[in-house]
């Protein structure tokens, strides 16, 4: 009985050492035709409204909305920031002082904590379930 459990442990560990985190759901906007940025998807129901909105979809909910997190790309790189993904959600409409190019969240023309802008689009969308 312990010979078997030593060669479960030993499994285990063997296994989990191998593990590797797996990668992030992303999808990246174009802003204005300009400019990309960014955000990470941890919801099924997000990956699925980004996908929707890709092909085609007029529904509801077309600007992404989120607090930003400065001095941290995560995986919003080359920027210096990041959308927070438990923050995002897509609405119709929004006030204008969280709206603009990534560039103006970069240099802190964007002094708001949310980003908003109005004219993005989804272009890709990379990573578990974007296809």
């Amino acid at each position: 009985m312990k010979r078997t459990a030593a060669v479960v442990a030993l499994a285990v560990a063997f296994g989990l050492s191998g593990c590797t985190p797996q990668e992030p759901t992303v999808v990246t906007f174009e802003v204005a035709g300009e400019q990309t940025y960014r955000i990470e998807l941890t919801s099924r129901e997000h990956i699925d409204h980004v996908r929707a909105l890709m092909d085609g979809s007029t529904e509801e909910g077309r600007i992404p909305v989120g607090r930003i997190v400065r001095d941290d790309p995560g995986v919003n790189e080359p920027w210096s920031w990041h959308i927070d993904p438990a923050t995002l959600e897509f609405a119709d409409f929004t006030t204008e002082v969280c709206d603009g190019l990534p560039e103006y969240v970069e240099d802190r023309t964007l002094t708001s904590d949310t980003y908003c802008p109005w004219i993005a689009e989804p272009i890709e969308l990379t990573g578990p379930g974007s296809r």
